[in-house]
Formats: structure tokens, C-alpha cells, sequence
């Protein structure tokens, strides 16, 4: 059944739509492993390691933003801080491990979250204008979407940007006809995608995830007229968008 006010819905891609951080996790503690056993004489435990990795790896995107090679080079990074703390040397073929290692994060295979396709299909079936606006490169992140077939939902209204901000989502909302009253962006991070949803004046739908990634979680600056809702699951995100619409057209008639 079409929808009276079709909305105009922006889709994240990683960790809203497909699992992204659960494979990070799964090379980090690896990684976590490997160093642990490398450095034991010197104690560093698994917890140090990993927060000067994730000190490293989110200064770096703050720098060059969702590029591959960076976390492969983060890890690498971290080995040699540890390297230079303990005095033990470092090795070329420990860091082409390293490497290795972190690239492989890249050929896993693509988990849709639950829900995915059902609520992709509701939205389309009731006539609203679906958009992928997604963070990375190009190679990789068309990888995922060709693997999930989500051209099918999404078109030509696909968005990969290697900075995901305020700038970045501005430019995509003047490159057509939004209606920012009838636009939203729904996503996990709270700085990438929430953030610059609220800043544009469009709605916000946040899923929480478990095990967020430390540079995803920032504070939102309050404001009396945030359109937001945070939920935990990607089949919440239609029940939203209906229920907006309906408060909205009571509103509309009681006027």
C-alpha cells in the first residue's frame, strides 16, 4: 500500500544494513593475540593493545578519512609504538603479517543485518524514494552492495564518499530535489551519520549497535528541534517513518 506522503529515506550502509564491526573485532583480536605473544616479555596486555590501536586508528581516519589501507596500517602503527616502548626491534616480515592481516578484514564475506530485505521491500512498497550513501572506497564498498543486490532497491541514487560529514551529506542533498521535511538518514554512527542529518535539518533514525566503534560515539548537541529516534533494530526504522506520517497528517487536520 503507497504511502500518502511518500518519504525520501538516505540508507547507511555498514552496520546498518550489512555487518561491518564484528569483522574488525574478529582481525583485532587476532592482532590483540599476535602481539601479546610478541612482546610477553615485556607484559603488554591485550587491553593496551588495543587502545593504542584504537587511539591510532581513529586519529588517522579523522585524517584521511574511510580509506582502506589505513587500519591495515594501524595495526602496523601499533606494533611499532610497542616495538619503540619495549626496545624489542621490529621485523619486516612481522609487519607484512600485520598487513596481510588487516587486509583480510576486506574479504570476508557480507552479512546482511536481520531484517534487511523486509524492511527494504515495506519502504519501496509503500513508495518511498530509497538512497545508499556509504563511506570507504569505491572498489570495496560496491563489492558489498553488488553482493547484497541492493541496486535493485537503490538505483542510481547510490552515494560513496571517502569523508562522510556535514559537507559530504550537504552535497548530496543539493545534487537532487529533496524535500528536507520528508527527508531522513538512518544509520548507526552517531558522528557520521546522525550528526550531519540533524545539522541539514532532515530526520535522523538512530540504530544502536552492540561493541559501536569508538569514533562512531560522539555527543549530540541538544536542540528544540531535533527530529530524532534512536531504535535497535533496522525492522523498527518502517514503524517510524508510519507513525511520523500519521502524527503529521492529524497535525495537518487539526489546523
Amino acid at each position: 500500500m503507497k504511502s500518502a506522503t511518500p518519504q525520501q529515506i538516505i540508507f547507511d550502509l555498514d552496520d546498518t544494513l550489512v555487518h561491518c564491526n564484528k569483522y574488525f573485532e574478529l582481525i583485532l583480536e587476532q592482532f590483540a593475540d599476535l602481539l601479546t605473544n610478541w612482546f610477553k616479555p615485556s607484559g603488554i596486555t591485550p587491553a593496551e593493545i588495543r587502545d593504542k590501536q584504537t587511539e591510532i586508528d581513529v586519529a588517522g581516519v579523522h585524517q584521511i578519512g574511510f580509506a582502506s589501507v589505513h587500519f591495515p596500517e594501524s595495526l602496523i602503527d601499533t606494533y611499532r609504538h610497542f616495538s619503540q616502548v619495549t626496545g624489542r626491534p621490529t621485523q619486516s616480515e612481522e609487519e607484512e603479517r600485520l598487513m596481510k592481516l588487516g587486509l583480510s578484514v576486506y574479504e570476508l564475506p557480507i552479512e546482511p543485518y536481520p531484517g534487511m530485505v523486509e524492511t527494504l521491500n515495506l519502504l519501496r512498497s509503500q513508495g518511498h524514494e530509497l538512497h545508499l550513501y556509504t563511506g570507504g572506497e569505491s572498489v570495496i564498498q560496491q563489492r558489498k552492495i553488488d553482493q547484497m543486490k541492493l541496486s535493485d532497491y537503490f538505483q542510481d541514487r547510490i552515494y560513496i564518499r571517502r569523508h562522510k560529514n556535514i559537507e559530504a551529506l550537504e552535497s548530496i542533498l543539493r545534487s537532487r530535489p529533496f524535500d528536507r521535511s520528508q527527508t531522513w538518514m538512518v544509520g548507526n554512527s552517531l558522528r557520521t551519520d546522525i550528526t550531519p542529518a540533524l545539522a541539514a535539518g532532515i530526520g535522523a533514525i538512530h540504530i544502536q549497535i552492540p561493541n559501536e566503534w569508538q569514533y562512531n560515539i560522539v555527543e549530540l548537541q541538544q536542540g528544540a528541534n531535533l527530529q530524532m529516534y534512536t531504535v535497535s533494530s533496522l525492522k523498527e526504522v518502517p514503524g517510524i517513518i508510519f507513525n511520523h506520517i500519521h502524527q503529521a497528517r492529524q497535525q495537518q487536520q487539526t489546523l
